[in-house]
């Protein structure tokens, strides 16, 4: 055979092994289920913290070639999540994880995709329709438990500021009236102010100045703030209250939050006033961010033809000044041991949202919370 034979030969050879090795990969590709990320409202740390999760689990060793994850954000406009959600069946997806901005605007949409095989999974805000599979915390408990703490700090009587959250949402309107329905039970409870926080501590300041421009922080007793008890409590600081005085405050568990609640004077690697040990009153709840990346988890079950349950109810993570405990690493067995706040030299934004643990989710932790990658 000669030399030039020889050459066309071997290039058909590579030629046919390219080949080869580009079927294999568009299978793989084939192979893996598409999934879509729809996101609603996204202005707040919890939303990006929750999609970094999801991000990160959708990377993990154990889901890279299961996943192919794709994101949309809709806003808060029910109307675009429809259409983007009626798009993304169109594409192809085999599941989409959804935070909802309406418990029953998407109901149609939602049955529609149902109807062509798709897997739907809400996470921490609910949908109504029958086929959705939901993944949240007990949001009236969310509601009850932090009034009734701050009922009992107030001793039964006093002024209270409330800041709710996202309107329209499953989550706002469940917290929220199982609160105020704790604060009817005692007459001698007020609230003499109120606003939406959009769950943003940004907003949270804004609408707390509204508010004290026609009273001051003498006229309040309590706060209770979806969002808002770290920015509550510095804007308390700049007023010249002491850290002794501070109001106590019913709220959300951002790591500025939790830092605060610490003694006064612990020493905290990274902590400046105001994100630094206060020893202030506080009870620090959240819908935990991992409840994306746990749907998106169970929605992959789900595809594999495992049984899923319905609706997945998480643990309400509860801390208080008595059971606040601080993490030095971040490790994920350190959390597992129960630490739930993280030093200011780890986690440098004091709204970023503390309660990223579950013994569901060891694919994400620390790293997947800030920035979007798994666990080893």
């Amino acid at each position: 055979m000669g030399i030039g034979s020889k050459a066309r030969r071997l290039a058909l050879l590579v030629g046919m092994a390219a080949s080869a090795l580009s079927l294999t990969t568009a299978a793989q590709a084939a192979e893996k289920y598409k999934i879509f990320l729809s996101m609603s409202y996204i202005g707040n740390d919890w939303q990006a913290e929750a999609a970094n999760m999801v991000k990160a689990l959708a990377a993990h060793k154990n889901y890279a070639d299961k996943v192919d994850l794709q994101v949309q954000v809709a806003g808060p406009n029910a109307q675009r999540q429809i259409q983007q959600i009626n798009a993304m069946v169109q594409g192809g997806a085999k599941a989409i994880v959804v935070y909802p901005i309406s418990p029953t605007a998407l109901n149609q949409v939602v049955k529609n995709a149902c109807d062509k095989g798709v897997k739907i999974f809400a996470y921490d805000a609910e949908i109504t329709e029958p086929c959705a599979y939901n993944v949240h915390i007990d949001q009236e408990e969310a509601g009850r438990v932090t009034a009734e703490w701050l009922v009992d700090k107030m001793g039964g009587k006093g002024n209270i500021v409330a800041i709710t959250g996202v309107p329209g949402t499953s989550v706002d309107d469940q917290r929220t009236k199982a609160a105020k329905e704790v604060f009817a039970k005692h007459p001698d409870i007020k609230i003499v102010g109120e606003a939406v926080g959009m769950w943003s501590q940004a907003v949270a300041r804004t609408e707390l100045s509204k508010i004290l421009a026609t009273r001051n922080w003498d006229d309040i007793d309590g706060l209770w703030m979806q969002v808002g008890c770290f920015t509550a409590n510095a804007m308390q600081l700049e007023a010249g209250k002491t850290a002794k005085d501070l109001i106590p405050c019913a709220g959300e568990g951002s790591n500025g939050g939790r830092i605060q609640m610490l003694p006064e004077g612990t020493e905290v690697e990274g902590a400046a006033s105001p994100y630094a040990p206060l020893g202030a009153q506080r009870i620090s709840y959240a819908s935990p961010p991992y409840s994306g990346a746990l749907a998106l988890k169970l929605a992959v079950d789900a595809l594999d033809g495992k049984e899923v349950a319905k609706t997945t109810i998480l643990p309400l993570p509860i801390v208080t000044s008595e059971t606040i405990k601080l993490c030095e690493e971040g490790t994920w067995d350190e959390m597992k041991a129960g630490c739930n706040a993280f030093k200011p030299s780890l986690v440098s934004n004091p709204g970023w949202f503390a309660s990223i643990f579950s013994d569901q989710t060891p694919e994400v932790g620390l790293a997947a919370a800030l920035v979007g990658q798994p666990e080893d």
